[in-house]
């Protein structure tokens, strides 16, 4: 299981539009909070999405900052968004690749890949504030096995619609008629969305699921509320968000890849595949960063 199993989230039978209410739980893991939304009990994924944590806000004064030593993933893509802050990627194809505001680094883990996330050197002497989401995709049966690789997408990339007080970027998929250029293997909706004070909004997807997650303010949906740090799994489309004070959300969605097994850093619909993948990593069969000798055991 993750390091951060403990964070259970809570969910409850909500309403007509909202068919579960899941309350992420957050853990301060030394001065840096995370808050795990996704697994939850009554929800384990939204279309391919089985992981959704937020992390931070956080403040690193100088001589602080993030190190996630190298570990292993198999059988998901990770994508790691940010708003505030950076982090350094660095993986066992030999991508060495910092993560800004508005940027995405999309990683397939397919059959194998390990990776760490650090703090620069930099600004590690300088300190930052560092906020974002980090999810996970399962990938589809037929692409669990795929290569591994990675792509990084720059802030100007990735398509901007501006509509009466509404700001959404289109990080993966389509909507509204823009496309994002980040591809990936599932059906797939990712937004970021912006509300100002006393904007509405029609969310329209056509996906098979969605959610909304609440990262600031708070907003109705059909006049439902959903508070910060909570995601709204959705039982009716269209909705209508409402934002009585500026709002930042998070819009997730796609098709459904079918039942996963998690442990740890591994997704698989096999759990003889991630036994494997467990023993692998004991036995330190994985590629591993290169000029890095560090990495994480496995969990007990």
């Amino acid at each position: 299981m993750s390091k951060l199993a403990a964070i259970e989230p809570t969910c409850a039978k909500y309403g007509e539009a909202i068919g579960v209410l899941v309350k992420g739980n957050s853990k301060d893991l030394g001065g840096f909070c995370v808050r795990r939304v996704l697994p939850a009990s009554m929800v384990r994924s939204v279309g391919p999405f089985v992981f959704f944590d937020e992390m931070g806000p956080a403040d690193f004064p100088a001589g602080q900052g993030i190190n996630v030593r190298p570990h292993p993933h198999i059988g998901l893509a990770t994508v790691t968004f940010l708003f505030e802050g950076e982090i350094l990627h660095r993986d066992s194809l030999g991508y060495t690749q910092p993560i800004r505001p508005g940027a995405v680094n999309l990683m397939n883990a397919g059959r194998g890949i390990v990776h760490s996330e650090r703090t620069s050197e930099e600004l590690h002497e300088k300190g930052q504030r560092l906020h974002g989401i980090q999810v996970w995709m399962a990938l589809p049966d037929d692409q669990q096995e795929s290569e591994p690789s990675f792509v990084h997408y720059p802030k100007s990339a990735l398509p901007v619609i501006e509509n009466q007080g509404v700001v959404t970027t289109v990080i993966i998929g389509s909507h509204a008629g823009e496309e994002s250029p980040v591809t990936v293997q599932a059906e797939t909706l990712y937004l970021s969305m912006s509300l100002e004070a006393g904007a509405s909004h029609t969310l329209d997807v056509t996906e098979e699921q969605a959610a909304v997650y609440v990262v600031s303010g708070e907003i109705g949906v059909d006049g439902q509320v959903v508070k910060s740090g909570e995601m709204a799994v959705l039982a009716n489309n269209p909705v209508t968000l409402s934002a009585p004070s500026a709002s930042l959300l998070m819009v997730i969605g796609g098709a459904d890849v079918g039942h996963r097994e998690m442990y740890w850093n591994f997704v698989h619909s096999s759990r003889a595949r991630i036994d494997q993948a467990k023993q692998d990593w004991r036995d330190m069969k994985f590629a591993m960063v290169p000029g890095d000798d560090e990495f994480i055991p496995l969990p007990d």
